[in-house]
């Protein structure tokens, strides 16, 4: 097997964790000076049983989400066959294989890989996409779902957008907050003061957040198709594969996309992009940069 462990993404990931470890410590900071009493308990506790609940049960959301019936091998043999060969190929468990079904993805061609650990990994694939793909272009697409279960990246993306999402809920709730929050001086607007400046860190948390999730996600979507042409020796599947996925994707409706895009991160083509979001902010490099990589992958595998 051809395979090169990713240097860029193992540091990229790691100061991910680092500023998301102090964009948590942030947030804490916010709860402990900003509130008092009960609403500072609630906050708090909510941090640690959501991070609880999104570390051992993230693949299990996802996978509800996307409405993923898991197959045996009697049931779908020859996806069944291509997933293990890559994963034995990948010196991997046997991820779960699962085919989505929700209403949204019914005419959308796409696939993703999630779970916190290769032996919590699931890959799962829409109907569509095994209609429009030839067998070495479906191959090709499962083995970049498996190299995201090779590099470990998704338990990153998880984390990283919980913290995202906290932050959120807290300025979707300052009303609330205001009015339950710690105590403040009325006589000398103390208080307000406080207040601002916890709702300006804490929006500063959901930028700084967002684009470090959304620059991981894009970079890790670069390294899993690098991984995808090492296992496979053949980038030019993938390549024909992203083009199909991505007219396919372009032409649902786009009621059908926006009913699956708070998933965007874990598919391998998103369901919203390009023009519609700032790419700052995009969780997937554009398809043009994808194929460039790709051709600088087949350069290097010609060496070989």
């Amino acid at each position: 097997m051809i395979w090169k462990r990713d240097w860029g993404l193992i540091g990229r990931q790691v100061v991910a964790w680092m500023i998301i470890l102090l964009l948590y410590v942030v947030i804490l900071t916010v709860a402990l000076v900003f509130l008092e009493g009960t609403m500072m308990y609630i906050l708090v506790g909510f941090v640690f049983v959501m991070a609880f609940v999104q570390y051992f049960f993230s693949d299990k959301l996802v996978q509800r989400s996307m409405q993923v019936m898991l197959v045996d091998e009697d049931e779908e043999p020859q996806l069944y066959a291509m997933v293990r060969r890559l994963a034995t190929e990948a010196n991997l468990p046997m991820p779960k294989v699962g085919i989505i079904q929700h209403r949204a993805m019914a005419n959308i061609p796409n696939a993703f890989a999630t779970g916190r650990s290769p032996r919590n990994a699931v890959v799962a694939v829409t109907p569509k996409i095994r209609s429009i793909l030839t067998d070495d272009e479906l191959e090709a697409v499962l083995a970049h779902e498996i190299s995201h279960v090779k590099n470990r990246d998704m338990l990153t993306m998880t984390i990283g957008s919980f913290a995202v999402m906290l932050a959120s809920i807290i300025l979707q709730n300052q009303f609330m907050l205001a009015i339950f929050g710690g105590d403040r001086d009325s006589d000398n607007g103390g208080g307000i003061i406080v207040f601002i400046l916890a709702m300006v860190v804490t929006f500063i948390v959901y930028i700084v957040g967002t684009i470090v999730t959304m620059a991981i996600s894009r970079y890790r979507e670069f390294s899993a198709d690098r991984g995808s042409a090492y296992l496979t020796r053949d980038p030019d599947a993938l390549i024909r594969a992203l083009k199909k996925i991505s007219s396919g994707v372009n032409a649902a409706s786009p009621d059908a996309k926006q009913a699956v895009s708070g998933t965007n991160s874990f598919f391998i083509i998103p369901a919203i992009s390009g023009k519609s979001v700032m790419e700052l902010f995009s969780t997937h490099p554009s398809l043009d940069k994808r194929i460039a990589n790709l051709e600088k992958v087949r350069e290097e595998i010609r060496g070989y």
